[in-house]
């Protein structure tokens, strides 16, 4: 039987080491003087952070904490601000709650809170986004990303919000190594093991949400990319149910389009 226990056993040194050193090639390439990053309080931002100042230094690396404050917990916000104060950077708080509401207002096609709230869920991503270009602009930055492999394979996350960065680190990682990863770079256990969220909406949780547990997520997906186990074969070899298998499998063939960016005609002949 496959295990997710063997797709957890890497050394987490030398995974610091490839990314550390991955951050330092990008920044030099690029001519720029640091990474700016989101810092929402949850593991990947957490993780990306860290490896970010621990690689590069803490005095190029602003992380901005963006929380709507009609729908973020005051939790992660100290948790956020905590960490950041741990690895001695600079912060900054940006509430974007004022920034939304002008949307509300300003679009006709806005009905209600639940009515819109996939929409409105995205437009906070996307606003995120917009922030921390704004940022990386005047500061001469890269934007640094937080995706980890799992939500890139499954298509958990905002195209053009979360997804449009500079370099992404955590895509080499799937979420339950992110979360080994995180305790490595010394983030705190009440971060690195909280329940994922994108606090897109109140009470927003990533495996309610998706009707499934990061542990089943990624033995199935582990099987499959890195193991080359085909989807119906998964269920005998894992133990994971065939609907939960094939809901992953839907989940990543749906969002294809997520991965691939802008898609161009033929040129004309």
């Amino acid at each position: 039987m496959i295990s997710l226990e063997s797709a957890l056993k890497i050394d987490y040194r030398k995974v610091e080491d490839h990314l550390g050193e991955f951050l330092r090639r990008e920044l030099e390439a690029s001519g720029r003087k640091g990474y700016v990053v989101g810092l929402s309080g949850g593991v990947d931002s957490a993780a990306s952070f860290a490896l970010a100042a621990r690689s590069i230094g803490k005095e190029r690396v602003l992380p901005l904490i963006m929380p709507d404050s009609t729908v973020t917990p005051k939790g992660d916000v100290e948790d956020a601000k905590a960490l950041a104060t741990q690895f001695g950077t600079s912060y900054h708080v940006i509430d974007i709650a004022p920034i939304i509401d002008v949307y509300r207002g300003a679009l006709p096609i806005y009905e209600s809170e639940e009515a819109d709230r996939t929409a409105l869920g995205n437009l906070r991503a996307r606003v995120r986004m917009n922030i921390l270009y704004y940022y990386a602009n005047k500061r001469d930055y890269l934007v640094l990303g937080t995706g980890d492999r799992s939500e890139i394979l499954i298509g958990y996350f905002t195209k053009y919000g979360d997804a449009a960065v500079d370099v992404s680190p955590l895509a080499i990682l799937y979420k339950t190594q992110v979360r080994r990863f995180a305790l490595h770079l010394g983030v705190p256990e009440a971060i690195a093991l909280k329940p994922s969220s994108p606090r897109l909406w109140e009470d927003h949780e990533a495996e309610r949400e998706l009707g499934l547990r990061y542990e089943e997520i990624d033995l199935v997906l582990y099987s499959h990319f890195d193991l080359g186990v085909p989807w119906e074969e998964i269920p005998a070899k894992t133990g994971v149910r065939e609907e939960l298998v094939e809901r992953v499998r839907k989940l990543h063939m749906a969002s294809a389009h997520k991965r691939l960016g802008a898609r161009f005609p033929e040129p004309l002949r």
